[in-house]
C-alpha cells in the first residue's frame, strides 16, 4: 500500500453491493468495511432492498464499473431469490472482479494454463493456510466436502493446479467417512455443524474448516455459538493442524479479498 502512495498511484476502493438483509451478509459486508479502513482501502457500501429487480442490480455494478475510485467490485451472496446471480456477476468487469466470481474468471481457473485476472478469496486462503501449515501437495489425496461455486468447486480446481490428487464429495458421496479417512488434505465447506467427526480423518492430516455454523448454547449471552463442520474437540487430537471456527479461514478471506483490491489498483499505475 505505501509503496503504492509513493509512487503517486491510487488509493485502492472497494465497494460491496448487499441486496436484502441477509444478517450473516450483513456481518461480514462491516468487517470487509472495517479491515479495509484499517489498512487504508476506501470503502463503499450500496445496500439494496430485497425486492430490488434485476435491472437496478445490474445497472448499479454498471456504475460501479464506471467509477474511478473502484477498484474491486464484490457482489455479496447469496442473492435474494429471483434474482439470476450469473447474469450479476457477468456484469462485474473482468479487472474489478476481486472476488474471482465472473464465469470467465472461473473458466480460466478450470483450464490448464490459464490465469484468470483474480482468484475466489475464499478458496485461495485455504491453500495459503495449507502451504503456511506445512502441507505437501503436490502428490497428496485431497478431499473437498462441498461444491458450491464460492468455496467447494473453486478451492477442488486450486488443489488440482497445486498437483494434489482431488476427490470432491457432496450429499449423495457413498460412505463419505471412509472417503475423508483417506485424505491427507481435508477441506470442509458443506453446511453442516461438526458433521466431520474425529474418526473420519486419516492420522496426520491438514484439515481446513470453512463452514460457519450457529447451534443453540443457553449458556451464551446471545443464546448460540459458531462451529464448523469439523468436531474441533475430536479432531485436534488427529490432524497434523486445523483451522478453528470462528478464527480460522474467515480472516484469510478479508485479508484475500484486500489484497486483490491492492492489486487490481497497482495495475492502473
Amino acid at each position: 500500500m505505501r509503496e503504492l502512495e509513493n509512487s503517486g498511484g491510487p488509493t485502492p476502493g472497494l465497494a460491496a453491493v448487499l441486496v436484502g438483509e441477509n444478517p450473516a451478509s450483513q456481518t461480514y459486508v462491516r468487517t470487509k468495511r472495517k479491515k479495509s479502513a484499517e489498512v487504508g482501502i476506501d470503502s463503499f457500501a450500496h445496500e439494496m432492498a430485497s425486492d430490488s429487480s434485476q435491472g437496478e442490480v445490474e445497472a448499479l455494478v454498471e456504475q460501479l464499473n464506471a467509477d474511478p475510485k473502484v477498484h474491486g467490485i464484490l457482489v455479496q451472496l447469496p442473492l435474494p431469490d429471483g434474482l439470476d446471480e450469473e447474469a450479476v456477476l457477468s456484469k462485474v468487469d473482468l479487472n474489478k472482479d476481486v472476488d474471482g466470481f465472473h464465469p470467465i474468471n472461473i473458466g480460466k481457473l478450470a483450464q490448464k494454463g490459464r490465469e484468470p485476472a483474480f482468484v475466489p478469496a475464499t478458496p485461495a486462503g485455504c491453500i495459503t493456510l495449507l502451504k503456511h501449515a506445512g502441507a505437501e501437495l503436490e502428490g497428496a489425496n485431497a478431499v473437498v466436502l462441498g461444491r458450491s461455486n464460492i468455496v467447494g468447486m473453486p478451492a477442488a480446481l486450486l488443489l488440482v493446479k497445486e498437483n494434489a490428487t482431488v476427490t470432491i464429495c457432496h450429499s449423495r458421496t457413498e460412505d463419505l467417512a471412509q472417503v475423508c479417512r483417506g485424505a491427507d488434505v481435508l477441506i470442509a465447506a458443506i453446511g453442516r455443524a461438526a458433521m466431520v467427526r474425529g474418526d473420519w480423518i486419516k492420522p496426520g492430516a491438514y484439515v481446513i474448516d470453512v463452514g460457519i455454523n450457529r447451534v443453540s448454547d443457553a449458556s451464551r449471552k446471545r443464546g448460540y455459538r459458531l462451529v464448523g463442520d469439523v468436531a474441533f474437540d475430536e479432531a485436534v487430537e488427529v490432524a497434523s493442524a486445523i483451522t478453528p471456527v470462528p478464527g480460522g479461514v474467515g480472516p484469510m478471506t478479508i485479508a484475500g479479498l484486500l489484497q486483490n483490491t491492492l492489486t487490481a489498483a497497482e495495475r492502473l499505475r
